[in-house]
Parts: C-alpha cells; sequence; structure tokens
C-alpha cells in the first residue's frame, strides 16, 4: 500500500467552503465601540473592501479566483501520508494519516490565506501590508505572498519569539519584508507596553495593536493589515486543506474518518482541516473532532465564551470568541503560534454548538510526542504540531485499548526546522510545563467586565 496519496495538479478545490452557511445559527456580529454591529464603512481603513465582503459573507461556497488558484499550485495540493510506521511503533489498529502542509516554501500551512489576502489587496490597489507574527510561521508566510506579488511587507513578531526563533526573522528578510521585534517603539501602543514593562515578552495581542495602529496611521492610504488567523475569511482561505484530504481518503480507500484533530490558537490550521468534516458531522457523519491547545493558554478548553478585543489596544471590533481577556500575556512556550487569548469566532461557535470536543497538553508531553513522531516518521515538526501529534497517540492508543480500527486523521500544519532551539531546550531539561493557575486566568478576564455579553446557543 502506498504511503502517501497524491492528488493530481487539476484536482486543486476551486472554491472555498464556509462553515457559517451551515452552523445552526449565525455568528454574532463583530461589535464596535458603541456596541452595534461593525459596518464595511468602519472596517475600510483596515481590510480591502473584497477581503471585508468575504469576512460578511454566508454563502457556503466561494470560487477561488484564477489568479489565487495560480499561485496556490505552486506547492498544491499538499500530499496525504499514511503514518505506518508510527503505527507499528503503537501497535495499534488505527490507521493514522496526516495532511502534510509543511511542505509550502515556508514551511507551513500560512501561505493559503497569506497569497489569497496579498491578491486580494493588490487588486484593490494596495502596495504594502502590515501584520503580527508569533512563532514567525504567519509572518514569513505573508513575507512569501508579497515577494510573489510585488508589494512591502513590514511583521510585528512577538519579542519572546523573535528572540527564540531568529531565522524566521531571515526567512522574512529573504523575501523582502521587515520584521520588527514587538513590543517596539515604533508605536504609540508599543511604547505604551515598554513604559509599562520593559522586560515583557510581548503576546500576539500586542503585536496586532502595533500592526494595526501602522496600517490605519498610514497618510498615503495605501497600506492595509493582514491577519493570519482568527477571522472569518481566513477560515474561509484555509478550507482547502481539508477538502483535498477527503478526496485523497477515498484514493486511500476510506470510507470514512472516526477522528479528524489539528492544534489549535487562533484556530486557522484546524479550521482548515476540520471545517469541511464539520459540515459532515452537522450532516449526520459520526466524527469526533478535537482541537488541541497548551495547557498555558486554555482558551478553549477554560476560557468563557465573551465579546473581547483581538488586540491589546482595543484597537479591533468586538469579537465573540473563546477569550482569556485581550490584556492576557500567555508564558514564553515554545509553540509561539498557540500563544493567542482569542478563538477564532467560527472555531468558538461550532464549539458552543457541540461540533468539536476540545482538549489541552503540557508542552514536554508535546514534545515527547514530537520525538516519537520523528523516529518513526522522520519528519521533525513544529511545536505546535506536536499538539495534535500528543492527541493522535492518545486516541491510536484508545483504538488499541478498545481493539477498534479507528481512521485518525490530523494536520501537520508545519515543519520545525526553524524551531530546533525548541527541541535544543527540552534535551537539555530546561523546559517545564505551566498549567495556568485559576486565580491568573480570573485577574485577566476582569477586561470583560462592561463588554457587551456574547448570546450563547439555545
Amino acid at each position: 500500500m502506498t504511503t502517501i496519496i497524491q492528488l493530481p495538479r487539476n484536482e486543486l478545490p476551486r472554491q472555498w467552503y464556509n462553515l457559517a452557511a451551515d452552523l445552526a445559527r449565525p455568528v454574532p456580529p463583530p461589535l464596535g465601540a458603541d456596541g452595534n454591529p461593525v459596518t464595511p464603512e468602519q472596517l475600510a481603513p483596515v481590510f480591502p473592501g473584497n477581503l471585508i465582503e468575504q469576512e460578511m459573507c454566508t454563502q457556503r461556497w466561494v470560487d477561488i479566483p484564477q489568479g489565487v488558484l495560480e499561485l496556490l499550485s505552486r506547492w498544491r495540493p499538499t500530499p496525504l501520508h499514511r503514518a505506518e510506521r508510527l503505527e507499528k511503533a503503537l501497535k495499534t489498529p488505527a490507521r493514522i494519516y496526516f495532511k502534510n502542509e509543511s511542505v509550502s516554501p515556508p514551511g507551513s500551512h500560512k501561505p493559503n490565506t497569506a497569497v489569497a489576502q496579498a491578491w486580494y489587496n493588490r487588486e484593490a490597489g494596495i502596495m504594502r501590508l502590515t501584520t503580527e507574527t508569533g512563532a514567525g510561521q504567519w509572518g514569513s508566510a505573508l513575507a512569501y505572498a508579497c515577494s510573489l506579488l510585488g508589494m512591502e511587507c513590514r511583521v510585528y513578531m512577538v519579542r519572546i519569539s523573535f528572540d527564540q526563533k531568529p531565522m524566521r526573522k531571515t526567512m522574512m528578510q529573504a523575501w523582502g519584508a521587515q520584521c520588527v521585534a514587538s513590543p517596539s517603539s515604533e508605536t504609540s501602543c508599543g511604547r505604551h507596553v515598554l513604559a509599562a514593562d520593559p522586560d515583557t515578552p510581548g503576546s500576539l495581542g500586542i503585536a496586532i495593536s502595533e500592526a494595526v495602529e501602522a496600517a490605519v496611521s498610514d497618510p498615503t492610504g495605501r497600506t492595509r493589515y493582514s491577519l493570519g488567523s482568527v477571522l472569518n475569511h481566513v477560515m474561509l482561505h484555509q478550507s482547502i486543506i481539508g477538502q483535498e484530504a477527503q478526496k485523497q481518503l477515498e484514493l486511500a480507500g476510506e470510507s470514512r474518518v472516526d477522528r479528524v484533530i489539528g492544534c489549535v490558537g487562533g484556530g486557522s490550521n484546524f479550521a482548515g482541516l476540520a471545517f469541511p468534516f464539520v459540515r459532515d458531522k452537522i450532516h449526520g457523519a459520526d466524527i469526533d473532532i478535537i482541537p488541541v491547545e497548551p495547557t498555558s493558554c486554555p482558551t478553549l478548553t477554560r476560557a468563557p465564551y465573551a465579546y473581547d478585543h483581538g488586540d491589546a489596544s482595543r484597537l479591533t471590533p468586538l469579537l465573540a470568541m473563546h477569550s482569556l481577556g485581550h490584556g492576557f500575556i500567555p508564558p514564553p512556550i515554545h509553540a509561539g503560534g498557540l500563544r493567542y487569548h482569542g478563538m477564532a469566532p467560527l472555531v468558538s461557535e461550532a464549539a458552543m454548538e457541540g461540533l468539536l470536543r476540545p482538549r489541552a497538553y503540557p508542552q514536554l508531553r508535546c514534545y515527547e510526542a514530537a520525538l516519537l513522531f520523528a523516529r518513526t516518521e522522520g519528519l521533525i515538526v513544529a511545536p505546535e504540531t506536536s499538539h495534535a501529534i500528543a492527541a493522535v497517540i492518545d486516541e491510536a492508543r484508545l483504538a488499541s485499548e478498545e481493539g477498534r480500527a479507528r481512521v485518525i486523521l490530523f494536520n501537520l500544519s508545519g515543519h520545525g526546522l526553524m524551531d530546533l532551539s525548541g527541541y535544543e531546550r527540552y534535551f537539555r531539561g530546561e523546559l517545564t510545563d505551566y498549567m495556568l493557575p485559576e486565580a491568573e486566568m480570573n485577574a485577566s478576564l476582569k477586561v470583560l467586565e462592561g463588554l457587551p455579553r456574547a448570546p450563547v446557543p439555545a
């Protein structure tokens, strides 16, 4: 049996899938400072009109423009692998598959939306994009996309990851982007944070504030902001991952899948793989869909569903999502892409409707899982992906205990070749686990007081 299932290039999906069309209720709308739903006009200084239209779209299928398809076809469709050596090591009857998103030029799933957002911005006459990045995967992806399209790119990278992963900055520079450690002295938001805590490790919420401020303060009006996760149009663009996986599982002779697993920070790689399968679940399929996050940043597993800002300086609208509070500063774990205080509204809504079964893992257990995967399948994964692998191993062992030949699918969202410093620290015994204390979480959640309440499903 082949262990790699490839799709021909002409099988690249021609439409994006929008989960909003199939949920039991509409996702509560973003709210402005006045408590009313935001209008397209209010978002115009931040995003181009074509992406605002996608953000508010409720159509089930959205056509992918030919220009975007041509960009995506540089590395897509991505392969589906059967992890037979991992199965053998675990002595499991489960059949384990993974979608390998590490084969893109920047090495992760992030370019799926980066090339789309850059293309739509250029179509709207925008020539400069600002953004934030945690571990550096998103910043690298947008730098790559802007390079393809002849655009300028400025990336505010969370300070702790900027220091831990210097080669990510080098990648961005190679594609012509500028990378700045956040918080920085370039923006009023950054200066305010540094004045209060000069040694802060930073956060995605702070970096978002800086990137948004830099975009809206451009007097020429030719700069916009680009976000790599959380928002609806990002989830939309990533849905090609799961659509391809569905076709590839059919080619592998699998008539069903029992577990779909992905790591989750803001929600993009998980949604990209899982949302097409969530649609199947809504229509009756018996699938257990598992988003996995760190115990140090337990957004889905412990945080309330609430209206909150997406950034530390409250420049963004209020979003209905699971949130630890927009001022939350996560511990400096190596899975920098999972260190975000909020969760995508679409992922949050799917969880509220009982379509997902989230869980959280400590980082030492995730590194242990990543090493087993590296020593069986040969691939060194990003610390973010290691969370998904930890859950896969648990589910494979459960299949052994129950004697059931389950089909398990997970998303390998990025390689770990730029994250070897984390592995090195693990080998030296310098990494520790961190369970967010209840008192610390409750203190962070105080910023939600006085904000509108997010309506919960009936």
